[in-house]
């Protein structure tokens, strides 16, 4: 199982940065808590600065949960990247990019949560700008896995090939997000048939895109909408 997301080992910043700093204790707190009800005071008394320290680099609560799910998105690409670079296989390649997507999500279920959920979508239904481009991030190793050939077949990543290679993440995302909700909801189980169970629903969805792949609609997106 991968390590969970909120790792202090993973984390691409240190202690000597303010702001990265109460993002590492906003990541703390998340964790422990389940719950993303804390206060900006709480995350400066347990990074050990002023009360006030926080409002010098968020102007809001939101905006310092976009910083987090950010940081997030880019830790879950990195266990992804991990994951993948001893795998010559596209296949596999993508096999443990969704491993890495279920682990994580099961292991810190907030996280995932604000990742993936609602909380930070804009009256304009648009995320934050820091979020957004962690995410696209992480879209393009899901890109280069199916354009590599993962579903059976080479699949240029061109203009001409956007709509058959969205349709298929669009696929690939609703097994792996589904599936993940059902375990950290507990309406699949038990516990300890989480890996098989995952493998299963996982090779079936390849086998099914490697016969066919839907390309979406004109004018559909699949990710974080563009701006």
């Amino acid at each position: 199982m991968t390590k969970d997301m909120s790792s202090t080992d993973q984390r691409p910043y240190h202690h000597g940065d303010l702001h990265r700093a109460i993002v590492g204790a906003a990541l703390d707190v998340l964790s422990e808590s389940q719950s993303t009800e804390f206060s900006l005071r709480e995350l400066a008394r347990r990074a050990g600065v002023s009360h006030n320290a926080p409002y010098k680099h968020f102007a809001d609560k939101r905006e310092l949960l976009a910083a987090v799910s950010a940081v997030g998105f880019e830790l879950l690409a990195k266990q992804m990247t991990d994951a993948t670079k001893e795998l010559d296989s596209p296949r596999e390649r993508l096999a443990a990019i969704a491993r890495a997507y279920v682990y994580g999500g099961v292991d810190n279920p907030a996280l995932y949560r604000l990742m993936f959920g609602g909380y930070l979508t804009g009256q304009d239904n648009g995320r934050p700008a820091v979020e957004r481009t962690a995410a696209e991030n992480m879209k393009a190793l899901l890109v280069d896995a199916i354009s590599d050939g993962a579903l059976g077949r080479l699949i240029p990543n061109t203009a001409a090939n956007t709509r058959k290679i969205d349709g298929a993440i669009l696929i690939f995302w609703s097994q792996m997000h589904g599936l993940t909700l059902l375990l950290v909801d507990r309406l699949v189980g038990p516990n300890d048939k989480m890996e098989a169970l995952t493998e299963s629903v996982l090779q079936g969805m390849l086998d099914g895109l490697a016969n066919s792949i839907p390309a979406i609609p004109a004018g559909v997106w699949v990710g974080p909408r563009p701006t």
